[in-house]
């Protein structure tokens, strides 16, 4: 019988081993593919490199890399600026914007944990959490700009004087987890029923991605 179940054992790992092997090779033909579909879209609409000596494809293809390097801890937000003259402006616009994009994305995630985890139903929190969201998302904007690392950009000439930017950034999870908490500590101090639920509201936002 022990030798059954050590064979049967044995045979359960090596199988869980090929499946993760496949999974593997499946989820970096998935990469390549979307790499390549990328790359065949940004030449075709006409965006070329900005800021780098790369190629495209080079650029990109970093960039997958450093996503899968940092696994479940890497968060990627694009950038975008649109119809600028000065190519600085440009750069800092899609700054911003990322850093709004990421607040806005935190503060619908913490307001379906309050409404779902708390509340129960968005009409019982209807009004009660509306200036603590607002004032989370301002600090989140300003807390995250620091943990905002360009990976790289692209440019697009609209052949009238302006032109379109996009700045591809990945956030480390570990920092962006600090920033969050950092929001929260500053958005507590503007809302008085948040504060009666600060434990709860810290915990959704330290397991937050």
């Amino acid at each position: 019988m022990k030798k059954f179940i050590a064979i049967f054992m044995a045979f359960c790992f090596a199988f869980t081993g090929v499946m993760m092997a496949d999974s593997a090779k499946d989820l970096r033909k998935a990469r390549d593919k979307q790499k390549k579909e990328k790359i065949k879209q940004f030449k075709k609409e006409g965006w070329t490199i900005f800021g780098s000596t790369n190629t495209i494809d080079v650029a990109l293809l970093s960039h997958y890399n450093k996503l899968q390097n940092l696994g479940d801890d890497a968060h990627e937000v694009v950038g975008l600026a649109s119809n600028f003259k000065s190519k600085n402006v440009g750069v800092q616009t899609a700054h911003n914007n990322a850093c709004i994009t990421y607040a806005q994305e935190a503060g619908s995630d913490l307001q379906g944990r309050v409404v779902s985890d708390i509340y129960g139903s968005a009409s019982d929190a209807d009004g009660e959490f509306d200036h603590f969201y607002a004032a989370y998302e301002r600090a989140v904007q300003k807390e995250i700009r620091g943990e905002l690392k360009s990976s790289f950009s692209i440019i697009h000439d609209n052949k009238d004087g302006t032109f379109d930017l996009q700045t591809f950034f990945i956030v480390d999870e570990a920092g962006a987890r600090q920033a969050r908490m950092r929001a929260l500590e500053a958005a507590m101090k503007e809302s008085e029923v948040a504060q009666k639920h600060a434990d709860k509201i810290s915990e959704f936002i330290k397991g937050a991605k």
